[in-house]
């Protein structure tokens, strides 16, 4: 108790606002950010990487695997097709292995890099920069931009306006059809939404998606990332002084001021000046409008655009790169960044777990569930034979792309009859029900509840017998 806590003074540091839009008198909750292009290693690799994920996310409905579509979630028959593996309700354990997986995927990947989820490959990131190069590619460069939105109307900012948001609906409206396309089939899909001969709710989940595209990628961008993403809240817990971020060198480049450009690096320091030339340009890039100079902040997705930014200034002024990098806390004070930890370590081993825990469940899964429902009107009755009956409704489930023929029997009587079809085919990854009776001599019962079992069986194209036992009771008295 008598240990001293050392106090450590913050000295409060300014920090950034973006700048004000067209109307500077009026206060607003959000000023516009205006993102510059940027050139470099990093942004042409993030763009490479959006390519191909918006490529995936396109042609992945279309694929069709053994005459069906590959990826289909039907939500209304309540069956996800994945290429060969048909999941029902009833495998809610394996569903949920999946999200426990890409759960710890992204907790190990946070812990080592960062927020590289959403630098690279969250679709609200990517979306975002498809509009800003359509932005770009019809309004002009950022400065362009922020004196067209400054002028009055006029023809030439109606046309530019006019066509940036006609590009910008047409990415939504693909946007939407694709990815409602992921629920009903697309191809049927495409053709009836623009033969008009759609259905209402299919129609209705186009026109609600591309408006929320149109509207997050568009006009709230950076908001869904600062205030709705819960991830941008949570993320601290998984960082450590390891963990690889955007990070400003503040030993390096403070103190900031403009320079000549025939400074030499080896002078700055008769000058009091560090690297940074305070060129704002690592503001201008950000997507979130922040100064990475300000240190780590809940905005920052680790895209990476400022260390471009940066390095191309650096590389401009003959300065070493890396004032702004990808870098570790530890690092940035002297010391030796640990690429393996417990904390890794720890994330790592669970994701192997459940990784196990998943391919065990998919390996294990039988492709035939069976379900019984007892008959409610009547426990049994006896009919003109004097023999005993009870109702049933058995449900055939095949989980399986393929058809098969199902033969039913009953296990735990000595003598029986099934009043109904027990041989029964169902195609692949469908559901039949059939009612039926099961009738025996009230000889073969001696008791009032006897343990039965429904067996169903098939082969499979290899010869390989799939069976289940479905238990159940015969009444009697």
């Amino acid at each position: 108790m008598s240990e001293q806590i050392q106090v450590k003074n913050v000295s409060p540091v300014k920090v950034h606002q973006p700048p004000g839009g067209s109307n500077k008198k009026r206060p607003s909750a959000r000023s516009q950010i205006y993102v510059r292009a940027v050139k470099g290693p990093i942004e042409t690799f993030r763009r490479l990487f959006g390519f191909i994920f918006v490529g995936i996310f396109a042609l992945i409905p279309w694929i069709q695997y053994d005459g069906h579509q590959a990826i289909l979630l039907d939500i209304m028959n309540q069956r996800f097709t994945i290429f060969g593996l048909t999941l029902w309700p009833q495998d809610l354990t394996l569903l949920a292995y999946i999200f426990i997986v890409g759960a710890f995927a992204l907790f190990f990947v946070t812990t080592f890099a960062g927020r590289v989820w959403c630098g690279f490959m969250c679709p609200q990131t990517t979306w975002v920069y498809m509009y800003v190069w359509f932005e770009e590619k019809i309004e002009g460069p950022r400065n362009k931009r922020i004196k067209l939105d400054e002028r009055p109307l006029d023809f030439d900012k109606f046309w530019r306006k006019s066509l940036k948001h006609i590009a910008w609906l047409s990415v939504a409206m693909l946007t939407a059809l694709t990815f409602v396309g992921y629920f009903t089939p697309i191809g049927a899909l495409f053709i009836d939404f623009f033969t008009f001969n759609a259905s209402f709710w299919a129609v209705f989940s186009i026109l609600f998606f591309a408006g929320c595209t149109y509207g997050n990628a568009g006009w709230m961008r950076e908001i869904m990332c600062t205030h709705m993403c819960p991830y941008a809240r949570f993320q601290s817990a998984m960082f450590d002084k390891d963990t690889f971020t955007v990070s400003y060198d503040y030993n390096r480049g403070e103190k900031r001021g403009p320079r000549p450009r025939k400074l030499k690096h080896e002078e700055l320091a008769d000058k009091a000046l560090g690297d940074c030339i305070d060129c704002n340009l690592c503001v201008q890039v950000c997507p979130t409008g922040i100064d990475i100079r300000n240190g780590l902040q809940y905005e920052c997705i680790n895209c990476g655009a400022c260390v471009d930014a940066c390095n191309g200034v650096m590389e401009k002024m003959n300065y070493p790169k890396g004032l702004i990098s990808f870098t570790s806390e530890e690092r940035l004070t002297g010391g030796h960044t640990n690429i393996v930890r417990p904390k890794l370590i720890g994330y790592f081993v669970v994701l192997l777990v459940m990784i196990g825990l998943l391919m065990a469940d998919i390996l294990t899964r039988s492709p035939l569930e069976v379900d019984l429902i007892r008959d409610r009107n009547s426990l049994f009755r006896e009919n003109g034979r004097g023999n005993v009956e009870n109702v049933y409704t058995i449900k055939i489930l095949n989980k399986s792309q393929d058809t098969h023929t199902y033969t039913i029997e009953v296990k735990g009587l000595a003598s029986y009859n099934i009043l109904a079809d027990t041989t029964v085919t169902v195609g692949g990854g469908e559901v039949f029900s059939m009612p039926l009776s099961l009738e025996t001599s009230p000889k073969n019962l001696s008791e009032a509840v006897t343990d039965i079992y429904f067996h169903v069986r098939t082969e499979d194209a290899e010869g390989n017998v799939v069976e289940v036992d479905e238990p159940t009771k015969f009444l009697y008295r």
